[in-house]
């Protein structure tokens, strides 16, 4: 089982941590990953784009000049795709890019996303993340204690109004809870900033 220091916003080590091999020890799977991460981007695409044919281009109900004796090539329509303001030919229309995975993968993706981090030494585990104020530079001082590079993800046990928020203003850091971690920002983070109860919930739904 993997061990970790436990530290404070402060960047202190106030502790040490066991991890579970089953989540913060799997084998990476890179396979998996490319899998899940590219479900994620699919899935983050609206799919509304859309263009008009020629049957939905108003006008061109007339047929611009007569079929023979004009020396020019038969038209039918102003408003075919080979026209200016005609309909567009095989564009684009309102699809679904859905992609789902069943739960197994989503879970061994999530393991090697963790274990990565971890193997790595990208993941710090903070004893506490909390405020009682809305204090940009509270966290930005928490970023620089840690050492944490440019991008930086910052899971917590619940919801933490004055955490989130005061991390809104911060380019490149990005929060969310323990349950809604998804393995595109796991990947995505230089610097993967996680509160120790955190963890613990982690493990405990997932470790069985």
């Amino acid at each position: 089982m993997p061990n970790m220091k436990v530290v404070d916003m402060a960047g202190k080590e106030v502790g040490e941590i066991t991890l579970s091999d089953t989540v913060f020890g799997a084998e990476v799977n890179e396979a998996v990953l490319h899998t899940a991460v590219r479900a994620y981007l699919l899935n983050q695409r609206q799919g509304t784009q859309s263009t008009l044919t020629r049957t939905e281009v108003s006008g061109g109900g007339k047929k611009p000049w007569k079929q023979k004796g004009t020396g020019r090539a038969r038209q039918g329509s102003t408003r075919s795709p080979q026209w200016t303001h005609g309909g567009v030919a095989l564009g684009p229309k309102p699809r679904s890019y859905r992609v789902t995975l069943n739960k197994r993968v989503k879970r061994v993706a999530l393991f090697s996303a963790l274990s990565s981090k971890v193997a790595n030494g990208e993941m710090i585990v903070v004893d506490n993340i909390t405020m009682n104020e809305y204090k940009t530079k509270t966290i930005v001082g928490m970023l620089a204690n840690l050492g944490s590079a440019k991008k930086a993800l910052i899971v917590l046990p619940e919801v933490n109004g004055f955490v989130i928020k005061s991390c809104d203003n911060i380019e490149g850091v990005k929060t969310t809870q323990w349950n809604t971690v998804n393995v595109y920002d796991v990947l995505n983070c230089d610097t993967f900033i996680i509160a120790k109860d955190a963890v613990n919930k982690i493990e405990e739904v997932y470790a069985r």
